[in-house]
């Protein structure tokens, strides 16, 4: 199959991973493969035209880009006459992945988030985790979600926590929520092998096998592990009692659900009900659904769900999967459908990039990542500011915060907007404003259709350029500019850009 691009057209692919290389145009050459299981992101199998077209497939595909034509690997949809990138982001969403007017929790929207993974990574103790939370509001941080991550069980299929490193795992959960946070846990679908859960389930089927009928045990990030089979609804159930009696007993509020990706799972995978390893993916985050305080990194086939869809660990970086790519991976996930998107943690969460830079932190790097997050649909920390900044450099990240705080009532106005008509909450410039020259722009952002975000994102700028489109923009209660031009605007370093349209 092969489309010829039009005069002066640009796409947009649903591979999150792959925000930063678009819009594709004329005169690049890449593939966009839909079937590479290592993706670390969501995606929906749906590639966008600024001229109203789109493509699409419930299964995987692969598109060459050839300057200017598109060769794909087998006959998929494809429908034209949207008029634009919005119209075509609209037509496919309402047909192939229609919104449920359902939200995740609220609080996901109103109140920042803080990870404990990059002070404390698989250390997690119930004394380091009261101690970061006592630090964020001491140091004048709101309280809001509190995800432990990694490390709290001694194993994966235990859920319970760690005997010796938590003496009080209620009363700390208890402690937690008098200071105002919700609290949840990190979770995957694993099971270690030679271990009592292993024991109790496999006899059950309640795990993955290979095609031979062994149970099968992969490797991911952390060793070798065997895999919930969410096929099974018995297994489901079994799964569902884990987490449900862990947040009878403790308190929990839900679970940040990692791993998951496509590359643990095959596609003759010898399960309960027979399906691609993509339908695994999706099973995943069907059945994190069934909690309002949910998280993924992972995702398929999931566009238009309930879910908080995080984009995967980036580095202490301005330029090498870092913060370069926080915006256009964002705006990809509201073109690929994943619309409650959360940037990943403020200054990086790829924990061994980060250990390498531990003696060299950038601290102008971690004002600009909270800066930059500030108004995205959520925003997450990990690295403890306070730990690493002076008090002027802390006051910008929290006022970074209270910012967040502050525009919550239009973030989470915005979301419910978007669980009726699909529209993406964070939207390219072009979706908004098409035939305004606005294609390539992916370093300023729409906040819902009233508020014009555009961060610095370049280490040491000063000032910067801002495309505002046509009416009346007023920067930040301030001065009102006349649009249809760029504009260039003062940014020091405590300083974020963001417009107001003016209405009328």
């Amino acid at each position: 199959m092969k489309i010829t691009f039009e005069e002066n057209e640009f796409w947009w692919g649903g591979i999150v991973h792959k925000g930063v290389e678009m819009p594709i145009g004329t005169d690049q050459q890449t593939i966009i493969d839909f079937g590479d299981d290592n993706t670390p992101n969501q995606t929906t199998n749906l590639l966008l035209s600024s001229k109203g077209r789109y493509l699409y497939s419930s299964e995987p595909y692969t598109a060459e880009f050839k300057r200017g034509v598109i060769e794909i690997d087998k006959e998929i949809v494809y429908r034209d006459g949207y008029k634009n990138l919005r119209g075509a982001y609209l037509a496919a969403m309402q047909e192939y992945f229609p919104f449920e007017n359902r939200l995740p929790d609220e609080n996901f929207f109103t109140m920042p988030q803080y990870n404990t993974w990059i002070e404390l990574m698989y250390e997690q103790t119930q004394k380091d985790i009261l101690n970061y939370a006592r630090q964020i509001i001491e140091h004048g941080f709101p309280a809001g979600i509190l995800m432990i991550d990694e490390g709290w069980a001694e194993d994966y299929g235990r859920y319970d926590f760690r005997a010796g490193a938590f003496t009080d795992a209620k009363n700390m959960v208890n402690e937690l929520k008098q200071m105002g946070f919700k609290v949840m846990l990190w979770m995957t679908p694993y099971i270690s092998p030679d271990s009592a859960t292993f024991r109790e389930i496999e006899p059950l089927g309640y795990l993955i096998k290979d095609n031979n009928g062994d149970t099968a045990v992969r490797r991911w990030w952390n060793g070798y592990s065997a895999i919930l089979d969410l096929t099974n609804p018995d297994a489901c159930e079994w799964f569902y009692h884990k987490l449900t009696g862990n947040m009878e007993t403790y308190g929990i509020d839900g679970f940040k659900f990692d791993g998951g990706d496509p590359n643990m799972y095959r596609d003759n995978d010898n399960i309960f009900e027979p399906m691609s390893r993509w339908n695994q993916v999706k099973r995943y985050g069907a059945f994190g659904m069934r909690f309002q305080f949910n998280e993924f990194r992972a995702g398929w086939g999931l566009a238009g769900k309930p879910l908080v869809m995080r984009l995967a660990d980036k580095n202490h970086s301005w330029n090498l999967n870092g913060l370069n790519m926080l915006l256009p991976n964002s705006l990809i996930q509201g073109l690929a459908g994943y619309a409650y998107h959360c940037p990943d943690m403020i200054g990086g969460g790829e924990y061994q990039n980060f250990k390498e830079n531990s003696n060299k932190l950038d601290k102008e790097l971690i004002i600009r990542y909270a800066q930059a997050a500030s108004l995205c649909p959520m925003m997450q920390f990990s690295v403890a500011p306070w730990r690493i900044l002076n008090k002027e450099q802390l006051d910008i990240v929290r006022n970074a915060a209270e910012l967040h705080m502050q525009m919550g009532h239009y973030i989470l106005n915005c979301a419910k907007e978007t669980a009726k008509s699909g529209e993406p909450i964070m939207r390219t410039m072009e979706y908004m404003y098409p035939n305004e020259g606005c294609e390539k722009l992916n370093d300023q952002f729409m906040l819902g259709d009233r508020i014009l975000v555009a961060p610095v994102c370049e280490k040491g700028a000063s000032r910067r350029q801002v495309y505002l489109p046509k009416g009346k923009w007023k920067l930040e209660n301030e001065k009102v500019y006349d649009g249809g031009r760029n504009v260039e605007v003062e940014c020091p370093i405590e300083k974020l850009i963001w417009f107001e349209r003016e209405e009328g």
